[in-house]
């Protein structure tokens, strides 16, 4: 009898030792999982407040003279949140080749933060020739493309 409870007593310590080996697992788990869902909707609503629009008119000559090389677009922050005013923080793409940091410049019209209603002015430095351009405007996931003729 003595040696059945000592078996008992045996078998209880090994079973609780597999559950407390089991709990630690998912509670390490499901901190895992709770802080990748944290991260992913805190970018989602990030990109969910980005939104923007290219006002400039496409077949005006203040987007691109003839004598100059500079293209010249108007962008509009029409979503919810603040913008990034560092030029290299969106991606720019002319003709589907990357504009790089040094090649652009952002300037906010009328203030210094670009909120939500205000307008930047971007400056793409670049040489084209006659014919259809295409400029495409990333950021946070808002994806924007603007055609235009010189």
């Amino acid at each position: 009898m003595a040696s059945s409870s000592v078996s008992s007593m045996i078998l209880f310590i090994a079973a609780m030792l597999v559950a407390a080996s089991v709990a630690g697992t998912l509670v390490t788990s499901v901190g895992d999982v709770s802080g990748s869902i944290d991260a992913r909707s805190a970018d989602a609503a990030q990109t969910i407040d980005t939104e923007i629009d290219v006002i400039s008119d496409p077949g005006s000559d203040a987007v691109y003279a003839d004598s100059g090389s500079t293209v010249t677009l108007l962008v509009k922050n029409t979503g919810n949140g603040r913008l990034s005013t560092d030029a290299s923080t969106p991606d720019v793409l002319l003709d589907g080749q990357y504009v790089s940091g040094s090649d652009r410049s952002l300037t906010v019209l009328g203030g210094s933060d670009w909120r939500s209603g205000d307008v930047v002015r971007f400056e793409l430095t670049a040489s084209l020739d006659p014919g259809e351009h295409r400029v495409v405007i990333i950021i946070n996931g808002d994806r924007e493309v603007f055609e235009f003729y010189v």
